[in-house]
């Protein structure tokens, strides 16, 4: 059962680029899309299909690629989460000169943090990425993978040398959190707070 569900209808700006790739760690797309969706008017969202079985396996249940609707898996609609097709390049993100507040790619697969530590952009979510980089935009990877080997480590460090911002999924215990929901919020609102956004899901520590 989703929690903390927010008014998709609040004011809202800015735009925001999603990438949820087949790694495990599906609760987490999933709360960030919900959050972010009162915080950004457009959020432009790509899925692998890996992607699709993840959630349906963690969440048991996962969105419809083609019968798109976020109501199933997010708890309703929210038209401002436009999904792209993952091999169409004539899309914004995959142009430099569409601006935006920042990408995020939660949960990133370490195939997919491979693939763009090398330049290799073999489809949209790695095209996008690479634009951020070349463009000196926000890119904010959130791996769930342990442990970590050294072409993995070698992979995320030639990210951020190259100025992404590596964001491991590590949901924190001090604020007690009392379902998965509230862990996975921990993680949530660090990637909010990275990208510049003054989120309430949780309090900033000794405030």
């Amino acid at each position: 059962m989703l929690v903390n569900r927010v008014d998709s209808q609040l004011m809202a700006t800015g735009k925001l680029v999603v990438g949820i790739t087949g790694a495990s760690g599906a609760i987490y797309a999933q709360r960030l899309l919900i959050q972010a969706s009162s915080h950004f008017s457009e959020i432009f969202l790509m899925m692998s299909r890996q992607a699709l079985q993840v959630a349906s396996t963690e969440l048991g249940v996962a969105p419809d690629l083609d019968n798109w609707s976020t109501k199933a898996w997010l708890g309703q609609e929210y038209p401002n989460i436009k999904l792209l097709d993952s091999k169409n390049y004539f899309t914004p993100p995959a142009s430099g000169s569409f601006r935006h507040d920042g990408m995020v790619i939660v949960p990133c697969s370490m195939g997919s943090a491979g693939r763009i530590a090398n330049g290799i952009s073999d489809d949209l979510l790695t095209r996008s990425a690479d634009v951020c980089l070349k463009e000196g935009r926000k890119l904010i990877l959130v791996p769930r993978e342990m442990p970590w080997n050294l072409i993995m480590l070698r992979n995320l460090t030639q990210l951020a040398e190259a100025g992404a911002t590596i964001l491991p999924a590590c949901p924190a215990w001090y604020y007690q959190p009392t379902t998965l929901e509230d862990l996975a919020d921990t993680v949530v609102a660090r990637i909010l707070q990275a990208l510049g956004v003054e989120q309430k899901i949780v309090p900033e520590w000794m405030h």
